[in-house]
């Protein structure tokens, strides 16, 4: 890609960018008009009690990470050896499609079959996206595409779902995922028009690219980041509440806590790239200390207003910060299955959506009120740094084990073989 022009660099990114856009608009738009949703498919629940019945809807959320999980393994290890630009161009028409049926779903039940059949792509988007940008950006810069393509994820909750989640409040949520359904058209169009055609990966066979799962450190860093992120949607999935009931708030303060959130979010996903391209792990066990204790202070505080909105920038920051950094971490890990390795970050980051969004319903339901979710997202966090110590402690033991045992087929050395 060094025969492109900077221009042409800066527009392919930019239409990477508008297709995460998109995404962070689909994926998080739910959390600003969840009490609609509850309102209109669900209406005898929501007669009934409207806590419980936001709750239910918060399925809705559990759905679209359920599609994430189980779409981004599978076709991005499906797509791996064809043609990038084609396949993110059927990506994200696949995205259109499955938004606009969300839009249109009659029913809670289809409502919730087409939010699972929107996420599919998800994982399999940004993985090869992330490909993509590497090879534009460059050697040595391989965190920073991926926070680049990631940044229209995160300004999509500075701009996209505040606004969207306005228009959700005055013309109804239907007509908030139709405004979706056009920005992921804009972006299929994008696509095919800046983005260079680039080949996939020849030798990539489906078997080679879940030969990835075979590690150990895979795992690992998939287990630290569903957990510890888990911290996170447990969180923002309630944050319309959270702001209304718990805050005082009215309804209209809702878009700004999503813009608080969504500039947290823009903030450290760059800080999060940069961290992720001087060593990957090292970034991992910084960031989670900040997290922790952002969602403690919210827990505690979160019904102050001006303390709301400023720790909910920062449990945005430190959340989104981690995420280049794990999916670096898997691509360092993964060996070969660097396509499935990138969109294996969205899965693990989407059984946290699904986790924290479940844990965080069940204990609003449960009657512990909107600053038990907070709590949930302490423990979830708590869990995912004790993972990621866990796995330092496993690579460092297995590095000094190789470095014993010296090249394979050497015989060690008396200095290198235990006394005693």
């Amino acid at each position: 890609m060094t025969d492109l022009s900077p221009a042409r660099v800066r527009w392919a990114l930019l239409a990477l960018a508008l297709g995460g856009f998109g995404i962070g608009a689909t994926e998080f738009v739910a959390m600003g008009v969840l009490p609609q949703i509850a309102a209109d498919l669900l209406p005898s629940m929501w007669d009934a009690n409207e806590a419980d019945a936001i709750a239910r809807a918060g399925l809705l959320i559990s759905a679209y990470a359920a599609g994430v999980v189980v779409g981004a393994p599978t076709i991005a290890a499906l797509v791996a050896r064809y043609p990038r630009r084609r396949v993110l161009l059927a990506l994200t028409a696949a995205f259109t499609l499955g938004t606009a049926m969300s839009a249109l779903a009659p029913t809670f039940e289809l409502a919730v079959a087409a939010r699972f059949i929107a996420a599919l792509p998800h994982g399999a988007y940004f993985g090869i996206a992330a490909l993509v940008a590497a090879s534009l950006m460059g050697p040595g810069k391989r965190g920073q595409g991926i926070a680049l393509v990631l940044s229209g994820l995160t300004v999509a909750n500075v701009i996209g779902v505040p606004l969207i989640t306005a228009l959700g409040q005055s013309s109804g949520w239907r007509i908030a995922y139709l405004a979706v359904t056009t920005i992921f058209a804009l972006a299929t169009a994008a696509i095919a028009l800046a983005v260079p055609a680039q080949p996939g990966d020849a030798g990539a066979t489906i078997r080679r690219e879940l030969s990835a799962l075979r590690r150990g450190q895979v795992w690992f860093a998939l287990g630290f980041g569903a957990i510890g992120f888990g911290g996170f949607f447990a969180v923002y999935t309630y944050v319309a509440p959270m702001t209304t009931d718990l805050a005082g708030l009215p309804e209209g303060a809702v878009p700004w806590s999503l813009v608080c959130v969504g500039l947290g979010m823009t903030v450290g996903n760059f800080l999060g790239g940069r961290m992720a391209d001087t060593g990957s792990m090292r970034a991992v066990l910084l960031l989670f200390p900040p997290l922790i204790a952002s969602l403690l202070a919210l827990a505690l505080l979160a019904a102050q207003p001006v303390a709301l909105y400023l720790l909910l920038f920062a449990v945005g920051a430190f959340s989104s910060a981690i995420s280049p950094a794990i999916q670096t971490r898997l691509m360092d890990v993964a060996g070969d299955s660097q396509t499935l390795a990138a969109a294996l970050n969205h899965s693990a980051l989407n059984i946290g959506n699904s986790l924290g969004a479940a844990l965080g319903g069940a204990v609003i339901a449960a009657g512990l009120g909107y600053a038990a979710p907070s709590w949930v997202g302490v423990v979830l966090a708590l869990a995912g740094f004790a993972l990621a110590l866990t796995s330092r402690a496993v690579d460092r033991r297995s590095r000094i084990r190789r470095e014993v045992a010296g090249p394979p087929g050497a015989v060690p050395s008396e200095s290198s073989v235990p006394v005693g």
